[in-house]
């Protein structure tokens, strides 16, 4: 019983150690690119992680986590109800699924249809607060991706905006991996351009864009990202589902 608590134990610690030097990584991200320190959301990207993980993380002051498992996630969901924390969804949505992310998620990064905009409204509940919305974009029309084109945008952005009980907060992409942090901030800024130029075109204010994850983070920072999506550097290594958002 010794050997099994120290084993916890350490592995507890390790976990502790790897977010807190995560989040300072991303604080020293923001004021290297001269952004407002706290600016951006951490989503710690908890799928396929347990229970007892995400509450670790949290009782360290995380406050938001992204899943992309329904199943997976309800089955986690009940053992960490206290904790009053703010769920993302952020893989890809299937319209069977749409009933459980509409009542159990705060934001979902991944919209790319209108049939899946109206069936998330359709099933909010009323009295929860408008679900927040992200349009998930493919920007370099990769096969193996989801998500819309840079041309859509704008046309499904005016439609979703007229749906009740969602609120429409931005732009979301997982771009192809890339190692050279100029090629990485340039990707990320066709994402921060369409965005804007999504807001001129409806007379909005978009002020969301889901960019980033553990390998290109400084980039997403560097070009405006509000949200960043990292999963291994904070709970490590895990066994890869051939989910599309590798982090």
């Amino acid at each position: 019983m010794q050997d099994v608590f120290d084993s916890d134990s350490s592995s507890h610690g390790s976990l502790v150690s790897r977010y807190q030097g995560l989040l300072q990584r991303l604080r020293t991200a923001e004021k290297r690119f001269d952004r407002p320190n706290n600016s951006v959301c951490l989503v710690a990207v908890s799928k396929t992680y347990p229970a007892r993980d995400i509450r670790a993380v949290a009782q360290e002051g995380q406050q938001d986590f992204g899943e992309n498992q329904v199943r997976d996630a309800l089955a986690k969901f009940p053992e960490l109800g206290d904790l009053n924390r703010t769920w993302h969804f952020i893989g890809p949505i299937q319209s069977n699924k749409c009933r459980d992310i509409a009542q159990n998620f705060d934001w979902i990064h991944s919209v790319e249809r209108l049939k899946i905009a109206r069936r998330l409204s359709e099933l909010r509940p009323a009295e929860m607060e408008p679900l927040n919305i992200l349009l998930q974009v493919n920007l370099q029309n990769e096969v193996t991706k989801a998500g819309i084109s840079p041309d859509a945008v704008s046309e499904l952005a005016a439609t979703v905006l007229e749906l009740p009980n969602i609120r429409l907060r931005g732009l979301m992409a997982i771009p192809a991996p890339e190692n050279d942090f100029d090629r990485q901030r340039s990707i990320f800024s066709r994402l921060r351009e369409l965005q804007e130029r999504t807001s001129q075109q409806l007379g909005i204010s978009l002020d969301c864009l889901s960019m980033g994850m553990t390998d290109d983070l400084e980039a997403a920072v560097a070009e405006g990202t509000t949200h960043v999506r990292i999963g291994t550097a904070i709970f490590g290594p895990r066994q890869k589902r051939g989910t599309e958002d590798p982090d």
